[in-house]
């Protein structure tokens, strides 16, 4: 993989890896990535797998490579304690636009909290959120951070010179290394590229791609609801003394809310409602009366009251773009309707993310996507030119076939079947009786979860905790200390959690992850593939989720066990079985339930009567990632 990486870059040439678990794909695409000389953005997934980049893989580069390098990372503005939000919070005078009600601004622990994040600001190097403790209310925070609709800028603003965003923003564009999310690199894309959101680069790696295509569809696309006319409100009420204004912008809200509040849970169609048209035209009219207002104010005065009207602006011309697009919204885009009747969200996303990426990634720097699962046909989803990339299947050095068992339970009923709950809860009583516990069971909902769990939990002599009992966090770790408990979850844990070693010797899986039919992008995109859908659509995404879920299992290589799929489409549908099938790693595969059971029965006999031995995880091996 390094050498493929390393040729990709010497040619300025695309590439797709993907690599398996036990790869070593950080180290696989770093090495050549610092030893090129050039430039490198690396855009992962989540926080853990940043927080290992930052925390273990780049300084252990920095001292064993000859390739001499500095690395930073980067971060969304909203993670970044903002100076000047948070003097205008500490001051008396100004107690508007705080992003906080009455009730909570007279409550004590957001004074206390304010309290406390003050005095970390005179001590803190980075002002990044994650060295706090202590998490802080959303209350407290939202009252000493800004977001990109809002920040005007270091040039606009009083603190400019000493902002703590503004200061991660120049040690990236000074260093060789800069680590990302994926989101802000979507960000960065929408934005057209260049240097606005992030530095100017030449190389970017895409860590866990099989999440660019929903990454970039969610940082292209648009969210209007009542609580940004809300936001307006209080910004400009810190500003403009007219009760009136911040009052028509409320009704605006509140009429967005009224016309969105029937459509919840429903894709728009065609022309947008009537009533909702009216209600973002009137509401974009009370935006420019807001603007209008805000111009004829004189900042030169003090810097707090530049701060807050060019915060203001910044929030309503963001606003009134996205209005405007909504309202001029072409085929190319699928808009829905998400959330609650009392706080539905307007969500607007392209189509096809092609040709966003075509106009600004394919033409700039070299990008190298890898994943330990490729979704079928994802180069050519996120139009890839097959002249301009080439695509690589670098394995896994563990030893599957050894290790691993996947069983499909071919006699159970259909999952749409009304039997199929009672003879599923049948199926992992005898499974997890076999592995004596040491069960994660992932689910498709949170109904079938919490069905399985409470039928169970008094049928078998093991510990059975679910997702809704912890955070993701402390489940896994409690789950590791105990090793002879079940794990019961849903999707969040299909991917991204690591729990090695003797705690885990079975990951069930209730169905095929067939998105839902009426997802409403994947439904327009159904609708534009037509006799393609389910290849296109449909079946790399329950692929790629089936095969992530099963890579729960093996994470190091001593790991031993077994794969349960308790849907018999894998075993019966010949139209899709086997690309599912090739698409998991290579476990031996069996029908036979007894098989099953023996192996795991020999796993658990095995660890009963093994002497003890030292733990041999680390801090990382557990990591939630």
């Amino acid at each position: 993989m390094a050498e493929a990486v390393a040729t990709a870059i010497a040619r300025r040439r695309h590439l797709v890896v993907r690599a398996g678990t036990g790869t070593g794909k950080s180290l696989a695409y770093l090495v050549p990535a610092i030893t090129s000389g050039r430039t490198t953005v690396i855009a992962t997934a989540t926080k853990a797998l940043q927080d290992q980049l930052a925390g273990k893989d780049l300084p252990f580069l920095q001292d064993h490579l000859d390739e001499p390098f500095t690395f930073a990372v980067l971060k969304g503005r909203s993670n970044y304690l903002c100076k000047q939000r948070l003097l205008e919070a500490t001051t008396t005078d100004v107690q508007l636009g705080l992003g906080v009600d009455e009730r909570d601004r007279r409550s004590k622990r957001v004074e206390e909290e304010l309290t406390e994040l003050t005095l970390w600001a005179a001590t803190t190097d980075s002002g990044d959120r994650a060295e706090l403790e202590r998490e802080p209310s959303a209350q407290a925070w939202a009252t000493v951070s800004v977001g990109p609709r809002e920040c005007p800028g270091a040039s606009k603003c009083p603190q400019g010179e000493s902002c703590f965003a503004e200061k991660a923003r120049k040690q990236a564009a000074q260093s060789e290394v800069i680590v990302v999310n994926l989101h802000l690199y979507g960000l960065h894309l929408a934005a057209g590229g260049g240097g606005a959101i992030l530095p100017e680069h030449e190389v970017v790696i895409i860590d866990e791609a099989h999440q660019f295509e929903d990454t970039i569809s969610a940082s292209a696309g648009i969210e209007l609801s009542a609580g940004r006319f809300a936001a307006l409100a209080r910004a400009s009420a810190a500003i403009i003394a007219d009760a009136e204004l911040h009052a028509h912008l409320e009704r605006s809200g509140d009429a967005v809310l009224d016309t969105l509040a029937p459509h919840v849970g429903r894709r728009l169609r065609g022309t947008l409602d009537v009533d909702l048209q009216a209600a973002l035209m009137m509401g974009r009219q009370r935006i420019d009366a807001v603007v209008a207002a805000l111009r004829g104010i004189d900042d030169k005065t003090t810097g707090d009251v530049t701060a807050r009207k060019q915060r203001a602006m910044q929030a309503a011309t963001s606003l009134a773009e996205d209005i405007g697009a909504v309202l001029a919204l072409d085929e190319g885009q699928v808009a829905w309707v998400e959330g609650f009747a009392d706080a539905p969200v307007l969500k607007v996303a392209p189509l096809d993310v092609a040709p966003v990426l075509e106009k600004t990634l394919w033409d700039g720097p070299t990008a190298i996507l890898t994943s330990a699962t490729v979704p079928l046909g994802l180069a050519e989803r996120l139009g890839l030119d097959e002249d301009d990339h080439d695509e690589l299947d670098v394995g896994s050095p563990f030893d599957y076939a050894t290790n691993a068992l996947l069983y499909c339970a071919a006699h159970m009923p259909d999952p749409r079947n009304a039997k199929y709950d009672e003879e599923l809860a049948r199926e992992l009583e005898r499974l997890i009786v076999a592995a004596g516990g040491r069960t994660l069971a992932l689910f498709t909902s949170f109904r079938a979860m919490d069905l399985a769990a409470d039928t169970l939990a008094p049928r078998v002599p093991w510990t059975v905790m679910t997702q809704r009992q912890m955070p993701k966090n402390a489940l896994v770790r409690a789950f590791l200390d105990d090793e002879e408990s079940c794990l019961f979850a849903t999707m969040s844990f299909w991917q991204g959690v690591d729990i090695p070693g003797p705690a885990l010797s079975l990951v069930t899986i209730d169905r095929l992850p067939f998105p839902r039919p009426d997802e409403p992008l994947l439904q327009a995109r159904r609708e534009v593939a037509r006799a393609d859908a389910f290849r296109t659509v449909d079946l790399p995404r329950a692929t790629t989720l089936l095969a992530q879920g099963a890579g729960r299992l093996i994470r190091r290589s001593d790991d031993r066990g077994v794969v349960a799929v308790l849907d018999p489409r894998l075993a019966t549908s010949a139209r899709y079985r086997w690309d599912i099938v090739h698409a998991l790693p290579p476990m031996r595969r069996t029908k036979d339930r007894g098989e099953a059971e023996a192996f795991l029965r020999e796993l658990r006999d095995g660890r009963a009567s093994a002497p003890d031995r030292p733990a041999d995880r680390t801090d990382a091996d557990t990591t939630v990632r």
